[in-house]
């Protein structure tokens, strides 16, 4: 089917089967307390999207709450993700950690509650926490970040329960292929943060000419590159114009030629700590 900005992906482990995740959404990273991320959650909203995704080390969960319930628009057609930080990790710290984010969003249950990091000697413990989560029905799907193929397969030997997906820095200098297929494999769907590589590589000749050939700006590309890809995808913005240049992403389509220069970018660029050091 065509992709727009109401699609959506079937999460594995949701309260609900079946329960879909917007495939594009907002990240609120960096986009701190007060009235910044207020707004930016509002314009996302406004201009069409679905997906807002924050943490608690964030520190503008209650910004995020207070947007989507100022919006109008009826909590059920809003996802919402959070994460649990790693200093609160371990089985009652984060049904603890957990309480007081769900007090600061104030949406009732969260849609997605991910594990932020693989914190060594207590994941495990962190996760049967959102199986229970999951199971009393504070969280309507549960899952991870910055887990590296060898902590999924520590997750699937010691829980039945798998994770509903996995987000991870993804984007076509770090296009995480491996971990990708073992994901898809497992039923895991991936998601994108930093999608534009935080902006820093949108020089790139390669991708300008793929851009300046289908008259999008390079982060657009970088958007349709994920989509394309089947992930989900949550570019950062604070900025109201840059939230809808975000979301005007479905009026093209990468072709094979375009596919190709984008995969010869791959050169390993991270923007963010390399969590397959993690043990």
């Amino acid at each position: 089917m065509p992709l727009d900005l109401a699609s959506t992906i079937s999460l594995q482990n949701g309260a609900v089967p079946g329960a879909a995740m917007p495939r594009l959404g907002l990240g609120v990273w960096q986009s701190g307390a007060g009235s910044g991320t207020r707004d930016a959650v509002a314009a996302a909203l406004q201009a069409g999207y679905r997906l807002v995704d924050t943490a608690a080390a964030y520190g503008n969960e209650r910004e995020v709450g207070e947007a989507v319930r100022a919006s109008g628009i009826p909590r059920s057609e809003i996802f919402v993700t959070t994460k649990l930080w790693n200093e609160d990790q371990g089985y009652a710290t984060a049904l603890d950690a957990f309480a007081r984010s769900a007090e600061a969003l104030d949406l009732g249950a969260v849609d997605l509650y991910l594990l932020h990091w693989p914190v060594p000697g207590k994941r495990l413990d962190s996760w049967r926490a959102l199986e229970r989560l999951l199971a009393d029905g504070a969280c309507r799907a549960i899952g991870v970040s910055n887990f590296a193929e060898r902590h999924l397969r520590e997750l699937f030997a010691a829980s039945d329960t798998r994770p509903a997906v996995n987000q991870v820095e993804l984007h076509p200098f770090v296009p995480q292929r491996a971990l990708r297929r073992f994901c898809n494999e497992h039923g895991v769907v991936v998601e994108a943060y930093s999608p534009l590589a935080r902006g820093r590589r949108l020089e790139d000749q390669g991708l300008r000419k793929v851009a300046e050939r289908h008259g999008k700006s390079a982060a657009q590309v970088m958007i349709r590159w994920a989509l394309q890809q089947d992930l989900v995808v949550i570019p950062k913005s604070s900025r109201r114009g840059r939230i809808v240049e975000n979301a005007d992403v479905f009026d093209f389509a990468l072709d094979a030629g375009d596919l190709a220069t984008l995969a010869a970018l791959e050169d390993g660029f991270r923007t963010c700590w390399d969590p397959s050091a993690i043990e």
